[in-house]
């Protein structure tokens, strides 16, 4: 074979791979896009058709009613585990990132930290509804209660807010910190003003990934905060509250359309909240890479 036929060759056996390559990437966006349309299409369509605007001022009744009760829930749930979970993980993000690599010591107590959140974060989480209500519904005498569902749901997405937080960090080119060091900052201050400013898109976005989560999950709250067609209060125990998965999940099963319709309402403000929250992420993502390139 001459040296002409074999570059022949070898360039159309690098246009095959090539279209074999752009022809699995094409599948795999289908079978990601796919049941995603498929889900939100399916939810707008059996939704939209029966919606009332009654159904966000009004609370669950025999037949029907509205979802106030539902949507103040999970809002309370939402700002709740923020608070929590968002201080607790964004704490063990800078730990994990700035201290953890200047000893021995600091090293060991690292991996340790990072197997515990690996293992928390692989636990499924109708297990840790289970131990909520073993522990601190019956335990501690709680009741079904708000602090019990805060609880629970932080311990669940701590880790997804820790490693956004470590990898957010770890982005953060070194020259940041030895820049702040040589113009005499001290390390919580250069740290403050100067890393976790750059690396703040990143945090908000797991933060915001981990919100989507909490909407989502039912397992937990049903083994944690009861449910209640009250409106939520100030009280931390001994007091269910309401939340828009209970009506998805139960609703449907229910014998009357009215209460169908119920649950279909539910979904679409749920898909509704998960959206709003996954596309505000994506802003400040790419608000904040207009800005790094502005600078640059």
């Amino acid at each position: 074979m001459s040296m002409t036929e074999s570059l022949s060759h070898g360039t159309s056996w690098r246009r095959v791979k090539s279209v074999v390559f752009r022809a699995f990437t094409l599948l795999a966006l289908v079978f990601i896009l796919g049941p995603a349309l498929w889900l939100i299409v399916g939810v707008v369509v059996k939704a939209v058709p029966h919606w009332s605007w009654g159904v966000l001022t009004h609370v669950p009744s025999g037949n029907g009613g509205g979802l106030e009760n539902a949507i103040l829930g999970t809002l309370v749930i939402m700002v709740g585990v923020l608070i929590i979970a968002g201080t607790t993980g964004v704490l063990a993000g800078v730990f994990l990132s700035e201290f953890t690599g200047v000893s021995r010591k600091g090293r060991e107590r690292g991996t340790i930290l990072r197997t515990g959140i690996d293992v928390l974060a692989g636990f499924p989480s109708i297990v840790l509804g289970y131990v909520g209500y073993v522990a601190l519904v019956v335990g501690l005498h709680w009741g079904f209660s708000l602090l019990a569902a805060l609880i629970i749901l932080s311990l669940m997405v701590v880790p997804y807010i820790t490693k956004a937080t470590e990898t957010a960090l770890r982005q953060v080119p070194t020259s940041y910190r030895e820049g702040a060091e040589a113009l005499g900052m001290r390390t919580g201050y250069g740290l403050r003003k100067v890393v976790l400013r750059t690396a703040l898109p990143g945090i908000v976005t797991g933060l915001l990934i981990a919100e989507s989560i909490t909407v989502g999950e039912t397992a937990p709250l049903l083994y944690t905060a009861g449910v209640t067609n009250d409106l939520p209060n100030w009280h931390l125990v001994h007091h269910p509250i309401g939340y828009l998965t209970y009506y998805v999940w139960t609703d449907w099963n229910q014998p009357l359309a009215s209460l169908h319709y119920i649950s279909y309402d539910a979904s679409l403000i749920l898909l509704v909240m998960v959206l709003s929250l996954l596309i505000v992420s994506r802003l400040v993502v790419a608000r904040s890479q207009r800005h790094s390139e502005a600078a640059r």
